[in-house]
């Protein structure tokens, strides 16, 4: 499960590229609680999302030509550079190489072949998110892969990342779970997965993407808070058993993301 305590190849920070972030705020603000904390002048716009004055997650302006509203997943790095590197053999694309943000630490971003967008964090004086695995936090990354075996390959060159397939029950593509390098127990340390589009999604013309998962208390009262507020609806509140109840929504800018409320079963 996602930790505070990061490791390489953990998700450790999380931020949404948006045209309006004052706007996001105040739709964020309304789902989940958070407020948010501006940067400062040099920040050129960026801040971060706070629940009970801790670090959830951030946000800031579209920088990127061509880039779309969405949130992105950053993985914990001891080197960047190297990471880049990595990227760049695996086949994958370095959109922004390696920088330093001030003394909070040093980041890229990155495009794997199939054209999910993800970045790195190597931790400097900020060593990422200060709250994860509670409600209205992540608790979970996902990517959508129109390959997963290629997905599972490159990011297994990238991050040495271990996986886990678990049967989906509906007869179709397993779900692969992932864990940093070095776990002794796939499941119990998994703080992603991998799910395989199926052919009805590709032909309507979804894509490779990464995406989060908030925890919530409620789900269905956190789902009817976002479409009130503008969002729309990929898929209504749901059981899945053995995991919980969960929906996924675009915010009002496009931005995917999803909640879940944990099935109380599975201990």
């Amino acid at each position: 499960m996602l930790s505070t305590t990061y490791v390489p190849g953990a998700p450790n920070w999380l931020d949404l590229g948006v045209p309006d972030v004052d706007a996001a705020a105040s739709f964020y603000g309304g789902v989940f609680g958070w407020t948010f904390q501006s940067a400062g002048p040099e920040g050129g716009g960026y801040g971060f999302f706070q629940l009970d004055g801790k670090s959830v997650a951030a946000a800031g302006p579209l920088t990127e030509e061509g880039a779309s509203p969405s949130w992105t997943v950053y993985f914990s790095t001891p080197d960047a550079d190297g990471v880049a590197k990595a990227v760049e053999a695996a086949g994958g694309t370095v959109r922004v190489p390696p920088g330093d943000v001030f003394t909070a630490g040093r980041m890229a971003a990155f495009t794997d072949p199939a054209g999910a967008r993800f970045a790195v964090w190597q931790p400097g004086g900020v060593q990422g998110l200060e709250t994860v695995m509670q409600p209205n936090a992540l608790c979970w990354t996902e990517l959508y892969a129109t390959d997963a075996g290629a997905a599972k390959d490159f990011y297994r060159q990238v991050f040495s990342w271990q996986y886990q397939d678990m049967p989906t029950g509906d007869g179709g593509p397993p779900y692969t779970v992932v864990a940093p390098a070095g776990s002794a127990d796939v499941g119990e340390a998994g703080h992603g997965g991998i799910m395989q589009l199926q052919q009805e999604n590709l032909d309507a013309g979804s894509g490779a993407e990464w995406h989060p998962y908030f925890g919530v208390e409620d789900c269905d009262a956190t789902y009817a808070a976002a479409t009130e507020r503008g969002a729309t609806t990929l898929f209504p509140p749901m059981d899945v058993p053995g995991v919980g109840r969960m929906a996924m929504v675009k915010d009002p800018f496009g931005a995917t993301f999803a909640l879940i409320k944990g099935d109380p079963t599975m201990g």
